[in-house]
Order: C-alpha cells, then sequence, then structure tokens
C-alpha cells in the first residue's frame, strides 16, 4: 500500500512490471500474487510520491497492462496526454481511428488496471464536464488540481 493525498493506492506488479494499481477506500483490495515484492513496486511508490509532491510529471515506472487490442491502442494513446492536459472522450477515439467510438473508448478507459500511471484522470466529456473514473470523480478532480488543470464547475 502506498499512501497519497487521495489516499490509499495498492499497487500490484509481477516479473518487474507494474501491472495494477488499486483503490482500496472506493473498492476491495485485490489478492496480491505471491511475488509481489517486486523491487518495481518501490520504484513505483517514489514516482507516486514525487508526483503528488509536484516534482515529478512522467512516470519511469515499467507498467504492462493486459487488455484487448482495442483497450491497449486507447492506453497507449492516454500515454501521449501531457502532465497539465486534457483530451474529451471524442478526441481519444478520433485519435485511435474510430471517430464515432466515443463510448468504446469510454468502456475501455474505464477497465484501465493502472490509473494514474497510464492518466485516464486527463480524459474528460466533451462538454468538458468531469465524468466517471475508477476511483471516483473526487479523486479525479483532485488529480486534475494536482497537475494544475482547472476541472470544470460540477
Amino acid at each position: 500500500m502506498v499512501d497519497s493525498p487521495i489516499g490509499q493506492l495498492q499497487l500490484v506488479a509481477e516479473s518487474g512490471y507494474v501491472t495494477e494499481l488499486n483503490w482500496p477506500a472506493c473498492h476491495r483490495a485485490v489478492a496480491l500474487p505471491s511475488g509481489n515484492n517486486d523491487d518495481v513496486l518501490s520504484i513505483a511508490a517514489d514516482e507516486l510520491g514525487q508526483f503528488f509532491l509536484g516534482s515529478r510529471r512522467a512516470f519511469t515506472t515499467p507498467i504492462n497492462a493486459q487488455g484487448t487490442n482495442f483497450q491497449l491502442r486507447v492506453w497507449k494513446e492516454l500515454l501521449t496526454i501531457k502532465w497539465g492536459k486534457t483530451r474529451t472522450y471524442k478526441d481519444v477515439a478520433m485519435l485511435v481511428g474510430l471517430p464515432k467510438g466515443a463510448r468504446a473508448v469510454g468502456v475501455a478507459i474505464g477497465r484501465n488496471p493502472i490509473p494514474i500511471f497510464i492518466p485516464c484522470h486527463r480524459v474528460l466529456g466533451s462538454s468538458g464536464a468531469l465524468t466517471g473514473f475508477s476511483g471516483g470523480l473526487p479523486i479525479k478532480k483532485a488529480l486534475l488540481l494536482q497537475e494544475n488543470t482547472q476541472p470544470p464547475l460540477s
């Protein structure tokens, strides 16, 4: 578990890669694999600490998200959204070659197993509204504020 300003975060690692970040306060913590004492966990925890202190804008922690080909395309696109910037679900859909696929993109984003590292909090509704987030909308808003991004009033 990693303590953070947004609550405890559970990191899961396997074979030198972070594979999950879970929100135990919102959902139950998952059972950890027997090898979850991987060195990458300390790297990830350090980088999260730096992120929350405002001294890290990009992560170098090795990650390995498992998903469908479409989910992987969407998550790869999310990795291109820079610190302090946002895109809409429609923008992401266009960028992955599915111009009418904003809802499908939303579903893929909702299944992101490594939020923050794969910055799904940087995706907003087409009106700029905060919508869906695995950690809850207050945490999404807090993450955007952490990045000096003014979330819409809601």
